[in-house]
């Protein structure tokens, strides 16, 4: 029986991670709010008296509302306009969820999320549950409603997947991963095309997702050449009222574009030591608006402006 006395307390206790983890398996911030929304309407509905833990009773209602909802996402991905690419979030906010570790920083990577789209909803779900929130496989195998042996499978058949598309191993260099990005900023900035050479890896490529609703690349750029002349026709639109700043977005440093306060696009970099292997910028307003009200709430980013 539940020693607690005041489920909402409970459910708020549990709001950071309940959104970490439904974050982690749409790839969408607002789909994953609904989904915290959905779980809290069962949790006012419960038998709580009746519950023994809290936290496994509703990480089990959540992941299995986001398995429902991962069905109909992918139906409307796959009309998709251009690449797609997951909602950012400013993940120094502690209201979205557990990113302490290295591992759990990496799992709310862009390029990680996006890698993540190649498995089924339940070989996702046993990622995440293992991988970002450490449950035994005899946890996940109570949450899904399978046995243990399935579990193991279907973390075995996840991990075989990921590593036939890597999405790079997470970085623990924080600082030079930030110095990296500034300099790169301020090649990008500038138009220094050799600079921007010297810091794309040779197969570096670019993704672009204005989902139809902007002016975007549709396919990706790919190779060091043509990404370094992407890059610098796109910076040099930066005029006067649009600022450029550095935070830290899905666990990564990444560059924010805003114009008089609003934010207009959010550029991901990744990197292996000293270069830049990908690139994600996000150009779809309505994928913006949870990481522009992140901003507000907090007072906006320090860092650089243009």
């Amino acid at each position: 029986m539940s020693t607690a006395t005041d489920p909402v307390a409970d459910f708020e206790a549990q709001r950071p991670r309940l959104f970490g983890l439904a974050y982690r398996l749409l790839g969408s911030a607002q789909d994953a709010e609904d989904a915290v929304q959905d779980a809290w309407l069962r949790w006012s509905g419960a038998d709580h008296a009746a519950v023994a833990s809290p936290a496994a009773w509703l990480t089990t209602a959540l992941t299995r509302l986001c398995l429902t909802r991962l069905t109909s996402a992918r139906t409307r991905r796959e009309t998709y306009v251009g690449p797609w690419l997951p909602e950012p979030i400013l993940t120094t906010d502690p209201a979205v969820g557990p990113a302490e570790t290295a591992a759990q920083r990496e799992s709310v990577s862009l390029a990680l999320l996006v890698t993540l789209e190649r498995l089924t909803p339940l070989e996702r779900a046993v990622y995440v549950l293992r991988e970002a929130f450490g449950h035994t496989h005899a946890e996940v195998a109570a949450i899904l409603g399978v046995t243990e042996a399935h579990s193991r499978q279907l973390h075995t058949r996840a991990r075989k997947h990921l590593a036939e598309a890597p999405a790079g191993q997470p970085e623990t260099d924080a600082a030079a991963w930030g110095a990296l990005v500034e300099r790169f900023l301020a090649a990008a900035r500038e138009g220094e095309i050799a600079e921007l050479e010297a810091l794309l890896a040779a197969d570096v490529a670019a993704w672009s997702d204005g989902g139809g609703r902007v002016s975007a690349a549709r396919r990706p750029v790919v190779g060091r050449a043509a990404v370094a002349r992407f890059l610098a026709g796109v910076f040099a639109k930066f005029t006067t009222g649009l600022e450029a700043r550095v935070g830290e977005v899905n666990g990564e440093p990444a560059i924010l574009a805003l114009r008089d306060g609003e934010l207009t696009s959010v550029l991901a970099v990744a990197r292996s030591g000293s270069q830049v292997t990908g690139l994600r910028f996000v150009l779809n307003p309505d994928k913006l608006a949870f990481l522009g009200g992140q901003l507000s709430r907090s007072g906006g980013l320090s860092g650089h402006s243009s």
